[in-house]
Parts: C-alpha cells; sequence; structure tokens
C-alpha cells in the first residue's frame, strides 16, 4: 500500500541505492562471465517487478555475489549463456516450489545472535572491501558486492595481491572523495537529527555523490593531470544503449532441448537452494533494521523471487536474491516502504536508456565512501557493547558469526554460529535442568523442568561427589519430562549408594520408563 507521508524519503533512498546497485549489477555480471547487460536486466527486473510483490517492504533484490561462482560453475558446465538463462528460469520454478511447501519459514529459526552477527559481518567486509576504491586503486569492474568471501581460503591470495597492487597505485584524490563523503555523512545525519528541515529532506548519501563529482569535476578544470577518469577505472561506466530493444539482446532461445539437459536442471536446483537461503537470510536481518518493527512474510517472499528470476531469465538475466548491502542502504538511506525498492529499479531503466553520460560522472570513491559509512553503522561499537551486555549466551553466537561470515562466507558463518549458539545453549542447560544442593551431609537434588541425556554427564559428576554415608532426596515434582538415560543413571546410583552407604530417597519419579509423547509419570 502506497504510504504518502514516506513518498518523498521513499523516491531519496531509492536514488541513492541506484548508485549503490549500478555498479554492483554491472560486476557481478563481469564475475559471472556473463555479458553486463544481463546483470542489468536482472537489476531492473527486481526493482520494478520482485518489488511490487516481494513479502517484505524495505528488502531490496539484484544480482547476487553469493551466486556467483554457482553461476559460473553451471555456465562452465552448460557451456551456454542461453542455457544458463535457462537454467536461471527454471530455479524460479523451484523456488515457487518452496514457498508453495513453506519452507520460508525457516528463517524464523536462526537466532536473533546469529542474525546480529552476520549484519556486523557483512558491515565489517562491505567496509573493508571499499578501501582499495577509496585510495584509488581499480582494476576494471571488479566484483564489488564479493562480501561473502573476501576472506575464504579460496580468495585469501587474491584479497592480499590487491591490496599490494592497491598500495602502489595509491593516489590523493579517491582519498580526498572517499573521506569527505564520510565526514559529510556524518556532518549530515547529525544535522538531521537536529531537526534542520532541508536536511531530512535531502538523503546525505546524495549529497556525498554530488560532492564526489563536483572536486572531481573543479580538479580536471584545474588539474587535468589528477582528474579521476574512465580508463583508468576510478568513474562508474555504463555500457552505451541504442535503443530499449537493446535489453532483448541477450534472451536465450526457446528451445525443448534445454529442458532435457540435465546439467541445466542440477544448476537451477543448486541456484534455487543457495539464493533461497540468502534471501531468507537478508529478509530476516532487514526485519532487524526495519525503523518499524514489520515482520515480512518469507514465502511470499519465495514466491517474488521465483516469479522474478522467470522473468530475469527468460529476458537474458543471471539469477538474483534479495542483498543485504543494498536492503541495508535502503534503510539508512531513509527507506520505509517498498516504493523505494520499485524506484531504484526505475531509476536503473532511466539512466541505461537515457543518461549513461551523467552517471558516468560518478567516481567510485564516493560509492565507497558511502558504503563504509553503511557498514560502520552495521557493525558499530554500540552494537559490540550491546552484545556484550546481553550475556555470553548472546555474545559468544554473535561474535562467533560475525568473524566466520569474514573469514568464510555467509551461508557457513551463519551455520557455525547456529551450531554454536546451540551448544552455548545446551551448556547452559546442563545444570539449568535440575539443582543439587545440600547441608552438611544431607543432600537434595531437584529436577527442574525437561531433564535430557545432555546433562547426563554433569549429573553423574555430581552424584560421584556425594561422599559416603550421606543421604540424598532425589526430587522429580518438577520435570515434565526425564529421559531414559537419567532413569537408568538414578537406578545405577541408587544400587551403588548401598555399598557406600548413602541413604537414598526418590518422590515424584516413576520406576517406569516415559513415553515418547507421554505425559510425565508422578
Amino acid at each position: 500500500m502506497l504510504r504518502r507521508e514516506f513518498l518523498k524519503q521513499d523516491i531519496t533512498a531509492g536514488f541513492v541505492v541506484f548508485l549503490v546497485a549500478l555498479p554492483l549489477c554491472l560486476g557481478i555480471a563481469l564475475a559471472s562471465e556473463v555479458p553486463l547487460m544481463s546483470g542489468l536486466i536482472t537489476g531492473i527486473v527486481a526493482g520494478l517487478f520482485v518489488s511490487l510483490i516481494s513479502g517484505s517492504q524495505l528488502s531490496v533484490s539484484g544480482p547476487a555475489a553469493g551466486l556467483t561462482m554457482t553461476v559460473v560453475a553451471g555456465l562452465s558446465a552448460i557451456g551456454s549463456v542461453e542455457g544458463l538463462c535457462i537454467a536461471t528460469a527454471l530455479s524460479g520454478v523451484f523456488q515457487l516450489l518452496f514457498s508453495a511447501l513453506r519452507t520460508g519459514l525457516l528463517a524464523t529459526f536462526f537466532p536473533n545472535s546469529v542474525i546480529k552477527g552476520m549484519l556486523a559481518g557483512i558491515g565489517a567486509i562491505i567496509a573493508f572491501k571499499q578501501l582499495p576504491h577509496a585510495i584509488g586503486w581499480h582494476q576494471g569492474l571488479e566484483l564489488e558486492e564479493s562480501i561473502f568471501c573476501v576472506l575464504s581460503p579460496l580468495c585469501v591470495h587474491s584479497t592480499t595481491s590487491s591490496f599490494r597492487e592497491s598500495l602502489a597505485e595509491f593516489t590523493f584524490l579517491p582519498l580526498l572523495i572517499a573521506l569527505s563523503s564520510v565526514v559529510l555523512l556524518a556532518w549530515w545525519e547529525k544535522m538531521a537529527s537536529a531537526k534542520w528541515s532541508f536536511f531530512r529532506i535531502c538523503p546525505g548519501a546524495l549529497a556525498a555523490v554530488v560532492l564526489g563529482v563536483l572536486i572531481n569535476t573543479v580538479v580536471g578544470l584545474t588539474f587535468p593531470s589528477l582528474a579521476l577518469q574512465h580508463d583508468a577505472g576510478h568513474l562508474v561506466l555504463l555500457p552505451t544503449i541504442a535503443s530499449p530493444m537493446d535489453f532483448l539482446q541477450g534472451a536465450p532461445e526457446l528451445s525443448w532441448a534445454w529442458l532435457s539437459n540435465r546439467t541445466v536442471w542440477g544448476t537451477a536446483l543448486a541456484i534455487a537452494m543457495i539464493g533461497s537461503v540468502e534471501t531468507l537470510l537478508s529478509i530476516e536481518a532487514v526485519d532487524k533494521l526495519d525503523p518499524l518493527r514489520r515482520v515480512s512474510r518469507p514465502n511470499r517472499e519465495l514466491t517474488a523471487q521465483g516469479l522474478g528470476n522467470i522473468l530475469a531469465g527468460l529476458l537474458g538475466g543471471i539469477p538474483m536474491t534479495s542483498v543485504i548491502v543494498r536492503s541495508s542502504a535502503n534503510v539508512y538511506s531513509g527507506g520505509r516502504t517498498r516504493v523505494a525498492s520499485f524506484s531504484h529499479g526505475a531509476f536503473l531503466l532511466v539512466s541505461v536508456l537515457f543518461l549513461p553520460g551523467l552517471i558516468n560522472q560518478i567516481p567510485l570513491a564516493s560509492l565507497a565512501g558511502l558504503l563504509i559509512v553503511v557498514g560502520y553503522k552495521l557493525a558499530d561499537v554500540k552494537l559490540l557493547k550491546r552484545m556484550y551486555a546481553s550475556g555470553w549466551d548472546q555474545f559468544v553466537p554473535f561474535a562467533v558469526t560475525a568473524v566466520s561470515v569474514v573469514v568464510f562466507d555467509l551461508l557457513t558463518g551463519v551455520a557455525i554460529g547456529t551450531a554454536v549458539g546451540l551448544l552455548v545453549v545446551i551448556r547452559m542447560n546442563h545444570h539449568a535442568a535440575y539443582t543439587l544442593i545440600h547441608e552438611g551431609n544431607h543432600y537434595y537434588l531437584r529436577f527442574a523442568k525437561d531433564v535430557s541425556f545432555l546433562q547426563k554427564v554433569s549429573l553423574k559428576r555430581d552424584l560421584a561427589r556425594i561422599p559416603d554415608n550421606a543421604s540424598l532426596f532425589i526430587d522429580g515434582g518438577g520435570a515434565m519430562f526425564i529421559d531414559h538415560d537419567i532413569l537408568d543413571l538414578i537406578e545405577d546410583f541408587q544400587r551403588s549408594a548401598v555399598d557406600r552407604k548413602i541413604e537414598v530417597a526418590v518422590r515424584n519419579i516413576s520406576a517406569s520408563k516415559p513415553q515418547l509423547f507421554g505425559r510425565k509419570a508422578v
């Protein structure tokens, strides 16, 4: 539903997201070894179509770095861009099936600490990946959004090599533009919080981009040799579109032969599975950023992604997902409804058709400064302090997830963080399931809740510490369920207690074993 009170800031936020998405669409297409227009087609379809039916008000979809290696491998196996486009369309069919099976609800099972850790890790990598552009190094249209593998074992060598090259090619002007953007954004946000109407109406990110263009223009007029140029890869480089029909030149040939190709189907399934997981993680993370605290509809989002991939594939595009980089930029630029994402798609289309010359004047250093600020907001010091103050059960999964996302990739990091979170919960519940107190040689053991085999080790150790000639009273009245292993442990202890002259009394624990779906024995 259109909300007029947010219309102005949604459109301006959409423009900021467009500025971020434009080089990402081009870079991901290049890294995926497909025509650059394929990336733009996907970005436009995601903005103009997917945003209208998305299950999230703030999510922004488009070509995803997390799918790059899958796309490259699929293209190599299929051997044809047309076949890859058919696989993209088929991946959308799989996502519609996932939505029909209600698999989108799986996203709600990820702990909040893991989601926040994922955001912090992504924020750190967003900022980290912009450093080469901030110091003037750029080699073609590099994968700007490769936030999922920047320090993985497969990427560490190329990353260190890239930074050695970047330091060797350091120039002052990009650094000046990037720093100016960061300072302007911080000052702009401070002025906006002071209720200055102009600073609230005009987004700071837009002002930062304009400032970068002005600085480079002034330098070009006064010291032409120092100005940033396209041939050095320092400015946005948009391909020239002669007519709207150029968008359809990459459309695949619709042939039944592709549908009989097992490799096409295998690639489609891989794209659908990886893309769906990243989409669900993204919208779960965006909900945490939403100032209005709305809850996304994951199954509807899978439907939107499925239909979007079908359309993008048939038009010659590459796969899409909901992308946290663009989505977080949307939130921090003031976006509040799906109009922002739709606007970013409209700006993409208009710029490609009518304004390539103007867009090509934007320094990549300006975008680097903008994304450094976005990354900092996702992983700022205040968040670390809040998570630490929340306790170890929240901080440990948060920290492990953040580090794992940086060191490995998004999916691996979330999997590791979730596993650690589960282990922390198990560890913290080791003793919480029962209480053992004593006064002198009189011991009292009370089961407080469900007692599973996970408490067996700690309970066995505590029982072994009870001295000879003591007395033990075991009360199971507080437990809803007692595992077979725990009952066996109690029985074994009762038998050994005779030799140790320990008096054991048991209440509210039946000698019979509990049933799988039954109530507790009393």
